[in-house]
């Protein structure tokens, strides 16, 4: 369901609504000069929510697969990453662009979670037919 809400959102591209929401408010309030105060806030906030829902993750979920367990931190991670990146900050850009290797962070990061899930299905795919008789 989550990447089906995150496909609805990248094809109406609800991401920039929300980014000229916040600027329009920031000028319209009167903080836009210290909008970089407010961003650093913001993916503060944001990454320290995502740690908080990847902990109560694991402890409301401990009766559930690893594999499931692997599947929805990488969900989580690619939530928190989209998040971050609808904000759509300089410095976040900047940083998103910069290469680890040959590799974009941008691509780390966003890849890296859809790997999770795709780890974590596979392995509970790879478990269900250890148990299947033959």
């Amino acid at each position: 369901m989550l990447f089906l809400l995150l496909g609805i959102n990248k094809q109406l591209d609800l991401q920039s609504a929300f980014t000229e929401i916040g600027r329009y408010l920031a000028h319209r309030q009167g903080w836009y000069e210290q909008r970089k105060t407010m961003q650093l806030l913001f993916v503060g906030g944001v990454a320290i929510a995502g740690a908080l829902v990847v902990a109560a993750s694991i402890v409301l979920l401990r009766d559930v697969s690893y594999q499931t367990r692997i599947a929805l931190l990488g969900g989580c991670l690619v939530l928190i990453f989209v998040v971050i990146r609808a904000a759509s900050f300089h410095h976040v850009d900047v940083f998103l662009s910069t290469r680890l290797a040959t590799v974009r962070w941008n691509a780390i990061l966003e890849i890296g979670g859809l790997l999770f899930v795709l780890l974590g299905a596979w392995l509970r795919t790879a478990a269900g037919r250890k148990q299947t008789p033959t």
